[in-house]
């Protein structure tokens, strides 16, 4: 992901260390939207401003609705390979990024 501009009307995150999303109705403009894609999925957070300008951001996930547009550029790099491993540490699947043969 390298940038994104728009609006939403619908916010749906979730906010660090928590189980659940929060999902809030009112109009936001994206302030950024940063992650990542593989084939085993991808993983992406959000921020969002209000319109005082109060900012709050977290993981992306389903059903969060476009107001106005979202222009969403993205950026594939051939030569790299983008997976999910097991990570021993805290055992989540964590970005493993390794050349392309």
């Amino acid at each position: 992901m390298v940038t994104c501009a728009g609006s939403l009307e619908r916010i749906n995150l979730r906010f660090a260390n928590q189980q659940e999303g929060s999902s809030t109705q009112q109009y936001f403009e994206i302030v950024s939207l940063t992650g990542t894609f593989s084939v085993s999925g991808a993983h992406l957070h959000m921020s969002v401003a209000d319109k005082s300008g109060t900012v709050t951001g977290g993981h992306l996930l389903d059903d969060n609705l476009v107001y106005t547009t979202a222009e969403i550029i993205v950026v594939e790099l051939l030569e790299l390979e983008f997976a999910r491993e097991k990570d021993s540490t805290y055992n989540y699947n964590e970005l493993v990024v390794k050349r392309r043969e």
